[in-house]
Formats: structure tokens, sequence, C-alpha cells
């Protein structure tokens, strides 16, 4: 659907919006850092990498994926994408504009509606140029023992990276609406991505929950090598227990979002 098959009333609203993300500079640079720290991290990691490629042991060179090395800097880079999130949510209650935004759009499914139809394209478009970018650099880098894009299970890799980034966004989003407070939000979602997940992740009597978290499940996507991940389910598997988390987000955003004055 385009803006001019749009009716007009969501078609004014999806442009308000568009005006809220383009004009508010932070969410502008959340998505730019997003693709310099993926790509910047992947290409050290792969560099450094490809200088000690020679002292491997022969079971790291069996397990060794060279395209899920190109993605060592994700784990950074999402929490730009998950900045980005609560900023596009945040910006709303942190400046009181939500008042006038639902005085104008009181419909609360339609505005939820419009600010997905801005926000999930735009990281989807980020998250693809970063995830495509860092795979190439990551490779070239790699030399003769990266990978080719048409090798087997790597164009999946590559696209299964971009829609991990654009979903870890709109799963703060989501998570944003439930909690309404920029501060409340980055307090629990950075902490929970970039180290209480990680821990829960190696620690034996957590570990088997901690797979189907949103991150973990998500990851296997961008893997190649079946043993360079340990989980019970597949890439595409761990990619769909990524979107129930997110739309699980998002429903409860929107009932938040219903039940809640401004």
């Amino acid at each position: 659907m385009t803006l001019t098959t749009m009716p007009t009333h969501t078609a004014r609203v999806v442009k308000s919006e568009w005006t809220k993300v383009r004009s508010v500079r932070s969410t502008v640079w959340t998505l730019a850092a997003a693709l310099v720290v993926t790509v910047g991290m992947g290409a050290a990691i792969c560099a450094v990498t490809s200088s000690s490629y020679d002292d491997m042991s022969t079971t790291q060179r069996a397990t060794f994926d060279p395209t899920y090395l190109s993605f060592s800097g994700m784990g950074l880079g999402q929490l730009a994408m998950i900045a980005f999130g609560v900023l596009v949510v945040s910006a709303e209650y942190s400046t009181g504009m939500i008042r006038n935004s639902l005085a104008a759009v009181p419909q609360r499914g339609t505005f939820l509606l419009c600010k997905m139809l801005v926000t999930g394209p735009l990281v989807l478009v980020v998250g693809m140029i970063t995830s495509f970018a860092t795979f190439f650099l990551g490779q070239a880098l790699l030399g003769d023992q990266g990978a080719g894009i048409t090798d087997p299970g790597v164009l999946r890799a590559v696209v299964g990276g971009g829609l991990y980034m654009a979903l870890i966004a709109l799963f703060a989003v989501g998570v944003t609406f439930i909690l309404r407070s920029p501060l409340l939000a980055f307090a629990i979602l950075m902490p929970w991505f970039f180290l209480i997940s990680s821990i829960l992740g190696t620690v034996d009597a957590t570990k088997k929950i901690a797979q189907y978290l949103p991150d973990q499940a998500g990851t296997v996507v961008m893997s190649v090598v079946p043993d360079t991940l340990d989980r019970p389910y597949g890439p595409w598997e761990g990619l769909l227990i990524l979107v129930g988390w997110t739309a699980a987000a998002l429903l409860a955003g929107f009932l938040v979002l219903k039940k809640r004055d401004a």
C-alpha cells in the first residue's frame, strides 16, 4: 500500500509520523550508529581473524563460520536499533506530544499502525543495508577463508541479519509503548540485550530457557555452519521466535496505549 492508495486520513497520519522521525536528530543518528558500529566491529574482527587463521586448531577450523563472524558487530549494532525504537516512542511522551497526537488521531489503533508503517520499512531498509555491507566487507577481509553470497545458506543468513535488526527495533517500540518512559525503557532494554541475556545463555541453570529469548533465538538465522550455535531449533524457527516476541510486545503496547490516558 502506498500513500496514494491509502485513505486520506491514514495518509496524513503516516506523513505526520514520517515528519516526526526525520525531524528528531537523535533518531537519525541512532540509525547511522547502528550501521557504522555493526559494519566497523564486524570488519575489525574479520581482519584480526584472517591474520590468525593459520594458528587455529583443526577443531576450530571445522566449525569456522565466516558468515556468522562478519556479524560479530551485531551485538553492539542492535543496541543502536533498540535506542531508535525507544526514541521513536519516548519522544512522544517526554515532550508531551502524545496528547496532541492522540487528539489528532483518537483511533489509537490507527495511530499505532501508522507509526509502524513508518518505522517498520525504515528499520528494515537500514537493517538490510547494514547486513549486506557488513557481510561483503567482512568476507573481503577474510580473503580465501571467506564465504560467497551464493554459497549454501549464506543469502538466508544475510537477509536474516537485516530482518533481525528490524525486528529488534520494533520489539523496542512495543516495550516502550508499555513502559511509556525513555529512562525506564533504556534501563531495562540496554542491560538486558548487552549483558543479562548473554549471561543467562552461559549459565547451565538458565541456558535452556535463555535459548528462547528474543536475541538468543533471532541470531540463529545468521549462522550457516550448524555447530556454530547450539540450539534445539533451526534458523527460520529461531527467527519466528523473535517474530513472536516482537508481535507480543507490540500487542501489549497497543493494549496499554488503548487503556491508559496520554
